[in-house]
C-alpha cells in the first residue's frame, strides 16, 4: 500500500525537480556573473541549496540557491575584500544563522516591517537593473548605485557609437522580450521555463550570426572552488568585515523566511518551521562558505515553480541539486556558449520583478506612512548601500510605530467657575511632550487646575518629570496648587 502511495509522489517530485533545475540553471549562472565571481560558483551554491539545505527540516517545498537579491551585496563585498574573502564572509554568516536558529529567533523575522522588506527588494531591483544595463551593452558599470543611474545617459551615447555594444544590447533586449512573451506561448512550450528559453534563443542567435558579444568564462567546477585559506581568515581582523557578515546573515535570513511564508500560501502541505528553516539556511551557507561559493537564500521564483510543477515532498528540491551537480560536472563547456548580455537580460527582468509597483500604489492609498518607508528604504539603498539603507528603513519603521503608539489625548473642561479640569489619556511619551506642554501652558494662570492622569496607560520618565515641573510652575502664582490625580 505504501509503495502505491509513494510511487505517484516520487513521479511528481521527479518531474518537478526537472522543472526547477531548468529554472535554476540560468539564474545560478546569471547571479554569479552579476556578482563578479566565476559562473561555476553560482552552480555550486545551487547544488548546496538543493542537496544540503534540501535534506534538512524546515520548509518542505521551498528551494534555495543564489539569489538576485544578494547580488549587490556580494558584488560590493568582493570589490572591497576580494574573492578569496567571500568564503569567510559566507561561512561566518552561515554560523550566525545557525546560532540564531538554535536560539529560536527565526519566528522574530516575521516581525520585520513588510514595507522595509519590500523597500529593500525595490532598492536592490533598481541597482540590479542599472548595473546590468551596462553589462548588456558590454560596458563596465560604475561602483555606486547613484553613479550607475546617473551614468546611464552617457553609457547610452557610448553604446550607440559602437557596433559591438549595439549587438550586445540587441541580445540583451531580445532576451528580455523572449522572457516576457514566453507566457503567451502554448502550454506545451511553456514546459520549458522562459529564462532558459531566452538563453537558448540568444545563444543560438549569437552562434548563427557570429555576433561580437562576450560569453561566459569557464574554469571548470574544481578550478572555481577555492576554499578560504589563512590569508582570507586573516581579513577577520578588519572591523569593517563584520558589518558585511551581519548584513549577509540578516538579509539572507529575512529573504528566506519571507519566501517561506509566501510559499506556505501556495500549497496545503506541512507549514514551515521557521527556526528549523533558519538552521537549514545556516547549514547551507556554512558549506557554501567552506567551498568559497556565493551565499544562498530561499528563492521565491524557484520555490513557486516547484509548487506549481506538482512537487509534494522535499525530494524535488534535492533532485534539482543533483541535476545541477551532474550538469556542472559533465557539461561545463556548454556555459562557454552563453552570451553575457543574455544573462544581463535575465537579471534586468529579475530586478524589475523585485520592484513592488502594485504594493506601493496600495500602500499609498491606505497607509501612506508605510509607503513612505518603502520608498525611503529603496532610495537609501541606491544612494548609500544595501546594509545602511535597510537600517535606515528599520529606524523609520520603529520611529513611526513609536509615534503611533504614543497617542495621547488631552481634554479640558472649563465651566467658567471653579477649577479647570484637564484629563490626559493614552500613552504619554517624550514624542508627544511638546504638544502636551503647549496645551497645559495655555490654561489660565489665575484659576486652579485639576490634572487627572488616571486615563494614562503609560507615562515615561521624561513626560512624568515635565508634568511635575509644569505643576510646580503653575502653582507658583497666587492660585491654589495644581491637584494631580496619579495614573
Amino acid at each position: 500500500m505504501n509503495a502505491v502511495i509513494k510511487s505517484p509522489l516520487l513521479r511528481q517530485d521527479f518531474a518537478a525537480s526537472l522543472v526547477v533545475f531548468l529554472v535554476a540553471l540560468p539564474l545560478c549562472v546569471g547571479v554569479a556573473v552579476a556578482s563578479g565571481v566565476p559562473a561555476e560558483l553560482g552552480l555550486v551554491t545551487g547544488i548546496v541549496g538543493g542537496i544540503v539545505a534540501g535534506l534538512m527540516p524546515g520548509s518542505s517545498l521551498q528551494v534555495s540557491g543564489p539569489a538576485a537579491g544578494l547580488t549587490v551585496l556580494v558584488f560590493e563585498a568582493v570589490r572591497q575584500f576580494g574573492l578569496a574573502a567571500l568564503g569567510v564572509i559566507v561561512l561566518a554568516a552561515g554560523l550566525l544563522q545557525l546560532l540564531m536558529g538554535a536560539l529560536k529567533l527565526g519566528r522574530w523575522f516575521r516581525a520585520i516591517s513588510v514595507s522595509v522588506v519590500e523597500g529593500m527588494l525595490a532598492g536592490i531591483g533598481l541597482v540590479i537593473i542599472a548595473g546590468q544595463l551596462y553589462a548588456a551593452a558590454g560596458l563596465k558599470a560604475p561602483a555606486s548605485g547613484i553613479d550607475k543611474i546617473a551614468g546611464l545617459p552617457e553609457a547610452l551615447v557610448r553604446a550607440v557609437g559602437s557596433t559591438e555594444a549595439l549587438a550586445s544590447l540587441g541580445v540583451g533586449g531580445a532576451t528580455i522580450a523572449v522572457i516576457v512573451l514566453w507566457k503567451r506561448m502554448p502550454k506545451r512550450a511553456q514546459a520549458v521555463p522562459g529564462a532558459l528559453a531566452a538563453v537558448l534563443v540568444a545563444t543560438l542567435a549569437s552562434l548563427a550570426f557570429a555576433l561580437p558579444v562576450a560569453t561566459v568564462e569557464v574554469q571548470g567546477l574544481l578550478g572555481a572552488i577555492q576554499p578560504p585559506g589563512a590569508d582570507a581568515f586573516g581579513r577577520l581582523a578588519e572591523p569593517a568585515i563584520f558589518g558585511t557578515i551581519l548584513a549577509f546573515a540578516l538579509i539572507a535570513s529575512a529573504e528566506s523566511l519571507f519566501s517561506a511564508a509566501a510559499v506556505d500560501r501556495l500549497h496545503d502541505g506541512p507549514r514551515t518551521e521557521y527556526d528549523k528553516e533558519l538552521m537549514a539556511q545556516g547549514a547551507g551557507n556554512t558549506v557554501c562558505g567552506l567551498l568559497g561559493a556565493l551565499p544562498m537564500t530561499a528563492v521565491i521564483v524557484r520555490s513557486s515553480a516547484n509548487v506549481q510543477a506538482g512537487a509534494k515532498t522535499k525530494a524535488s528540491r534535492v533532485l534539482h541539486g543533483v541535476w545541477l551537480l551532474l550538469f556542472a560536472a559533465l557539461l561545463p563547456s556548454v556555459l562557454e556558449l552563453i552570451p553575457l548580455p543574455a544573462l544581463a537580460g535575465i537579471l534586468v527582468h529579475a530586478g524589475w520583478k523585485l520592484i513592488p509597483f502594485r504594493q506601493v500604489v496600495l500602500l499609498w492609498t491606505a497607509y501612506r506612512g508605510e509607503a513612505l518607508i518603502l520608498v525611503v528604504t529603496a532610495v537609501a539603498i541606491v544612494a548609500v548601500n544595501m546594509f545602511e539603507g535597510v537600517l535606515i528603513g528599520l529606524a523609520l519603521s520603529v520611529a513611526k510605530t513609536a509615534w503611533q503608539a504614543s497617542h495621547v489625548k488631552l481634554e479640558v473642561i472649563d465651566k467658567g467657575a471653579g477649577p479647570v479640569q484637564a484629563y490626559l489619556s493614552g500613552n504619554a511619551t517624550f514624542l508627544r511632550l511638546p504638544k502636551i506642554l503647549d496645551s497645559l501652558e495655555a490654561l489660565p494662570q489665575n484659576r486652579p487646575v485639576e490634572l487627572d492622569l488616571s486615563g494614562l496607560h503609560h507615562v515615561d520618565h521624561a513626560c512624568r518629570t515635565a508634568l511635575e515641573n509644569w505643576a510646580e510652575r503653575h502653582s507658583a502664582d497666587d492660585t491654589e496648587p495644581v491637584r494631580v490625580t496619579a495614573p
